[in-house]
Order: structure tokens, then C-alpha cells, then sequence
């Protein structure tokens, strides 16, 4: 398995990837997530220019070629942190590694930046949201901990319909940065 840039070729399979993914909230009961429409290719597109766009290649031995998207990882900076607004593995490659691997190289281009953690915001009570997160060394941010940026996405969570679900806002440290999020 590699990681790298997402290309304009990858952006019809990073779709792939998340409708196959959310299949497994329908086994929970969260029918509407299963069912949510992953990114538009204009979505993927921006954060593909921008930079910050990542996939993980060759986790698959499918006959789909070795440099075909398996997962893929899109963030962008909010309030001194690299915020993670998805990463999805597809289920054939899933219990390999693959999250913590884009997590992990996510950290890292965080890092180069000088942005001090990665956030993110999951489900509380679903087994590869925020537990798993929790393993990977993510922790659970209090309200009061919230930035400016992290409570507009929560915001537009709500107004969405998520919070039908219990969901919260983790943060892990990158061990290096002076960003001014919170939990450095």
C-alpha cells in the first residue's frame, strides 16, 4: 500500500468508495447516512487543487490495478489544526490498516505545515467512528474546547440532520506546530 495525491482520475472511485463504506450504518439502523450522497466531484475537485486530497493505493489485489484508490482521506486547515472532514476506507480493504495509515501520513503534511493536531468529528457510539479514533489516540473535545471553526461545523452537522445521532469533535496533537487550536 502507497499514499498519495488524489489525481482527477480518482474522483468518481472516491465516490465509489464512500457509497460501499456507508453501507455498514445500514447494520445500525442509520439508513439515512448509508444513504447520503457522498461528495459532488466539484467537492472533491476543491480539495484535490488544494492539496488535500490523499489516497491509499494498492491495498486491494482485485485486478484493479495497483495504483487504483482503496481509501481516501480529505482535510483542510481549521483554526491551527488539520481537520479531517472524511476518510473512507472501502469495505474489501477495511481492517488493514488503511485509516491509520491516512490518519497517520495526514498527521504528518500537518506537521510540515506547522499545524499543532488533527480534528475531526464522528459519531460517538459507532464502533469505527469514535472509539476507533479514541485507539488511534484522538480524544474527546468538551464544548468549552470547541474553536470558532469546529462549532461552525458542528453547526452545519446539525442544521444537516446528523445530530440525530449522537456525535462529537476529537482532536489529536501532531507533536509539533504552534498552531492556536485547542489541545496543544
Amino acid at each position: 500500500m502507497r499514499i498519495r495525491p488524489a489525481g482527477p482520475g480518482d474522483l468518481g472511485r472516491l465516490q465509489e468508495i464512500e457509497r460501499a463504506a456507508g453501507e455498514a450504518f445500514r447494520g445500525l439502523g442509520m439508513d439515512r447516512v448509508a444513504e447520503d450522497e457522498p461528495p459532488g466531484i466539484d467537492v472533491l475537485e476543491g480539495y484535490r487543487r488544494a492539496g488535500r486530497l490523499w489516497v491509499a493505493v494498492g491495498v486491494l489485489d482485485d485486478g484493479a490495478g495497483a495504483d487504483t484508490a482503496d481509501a481516501y482521506l480529505m482535510a483542510e486547515p481549521v483554526d491551527g489544526a488539520l481537520h479531517v472532514e472524511q476518510v473512507s476506507v472501502h469495505p474489501r480493504a477495511a481492517r488493514r490498516g488503511v485509516g491509520r495509515e491516512l490518519l497517520a501520513y495526514a498527521a504528518e503534511r500537518a506537521r510540515e505545515e506547522g499545524l499543532a493536531g488533527l480534528t475531526l468529528t464522528t459519531f460517538a457510539e459507532v464502533p469505527w467512528n469514535a472509539p476507533y479514533y479514541a485507539r488511534l489516540g484522538f480524544r474527546t473535545l468538551a464544548d468549552g474546547e470547541l474553536t470558532d471553526g469546529l462549532r461552525e461545523i458542528r453547526a452545519h452537522e446539525a442544521r444537516t440532520g446528523l445530530d440525530r445521532w449522537p456525535r462529537v469533535c476529537m482532536r489529536r496533537p501532531t507533536g509539533t506546530g504552534t498552531g492556536t487550536g485547542t489541545g496543544t
